[in-house]
């Protein structure tokens, strides 16, 4: 039973890859869902306990770890991955394609090549700073948000940090890089050792393991994005 943020990290090893936000979403979920069974339990959510509190633990893995991202990864939501599987997802979803290849070939649209092109450039970027580096203005809120899951779900950009945003009192800014940029090279050298086909399997077998009524439909979309 999960008590305390080591405990997460070590099933999270284990797992490999889990949605975020202590839901299964008919796949699986390694954030214990004893919180809402027992509201009286050590884990606690939204209570800046880092130990104990699920929501503080995605920034932990980022903060102090590298070998686990965190993204909108999954059904346009957030999950975890760990670096042991994380070439299995990029082969899958990427195919050994670099984010040049994917927009020529219509895969990536305008704007999410706008975000990527900024973040790229900068190494790393807060939110705030890719949409004034991007220049998306107050209005296009809704076509950034869409844009910038768009670039988390294809494995193009990936979250790898925070830092205090002023002008939002006391909240803090997601910051952002690129793939390539958060895990080196190694991580797309074993991707690109891996076909489609042979990565996609080996993810679709240990969800079955961690998860064995999950639905094929579901397992794909998982899978693919």
């Amino acid at each position: 039973m999960i008590q305390n943020f080591s405990d997460f990290v070590d099933v999270m090893m284990n797992a490999g890859f889990s949605m975020g936000g202590g839901q299964t979403d008919g796949i699986y979920c390694a954030i214990p869902h004893s919180w809402q069974e027992n509201p009286d339990g050590p884990i606690q959510w939204h209570t800046e306990c880092p130990e104990t509190d699920p929501w503080e633990w995605r920034m932990r893995v980022l903060d102090e770890r590298d070998d686990i991202a965190y993204a909108k990864m999954f059904f346009k939501k957030s999950g975890y991955i760990t670096k042991e599987w994380y070439p299995y997802f990029l082969a899958a979803r990427r195919d050994g394609a670099a984010f040049e290849d994917a927009y020529e070939a219509g895969k990536v649209s305008h704007n999410a090549k706008r975000i990527y092109d900024a973040v790229s450039a900068a190494g790393m970027l807060a939110v705030p700073d890719i949409k004034r580096a991007a220049c998306f203005g107050g209005d296009d809120k809704a076509a950034f948000d869409k844009a910038l899951v768009e670039l988390q779900m294809g494995l193009f950009l990936t979250m790898c940090g925070r830092k205090h945003n002023p002008t939002n009192g006391n909240w803090s800014a997601t910051v952002f890089c690129t793939t390539e940029h958060f895990w080196g090279g190694d991580v797309f050298a074993q991707a690109a050792k891996t076909t489609k086909e042979e990565a996609s399997e080996k993810i679709r077998a240990q969800i079955k393991h961690l998860n064995p009524d999950a639905d094929d439909k579901k397992i794909k979309k998982f899978i693919f994005g």
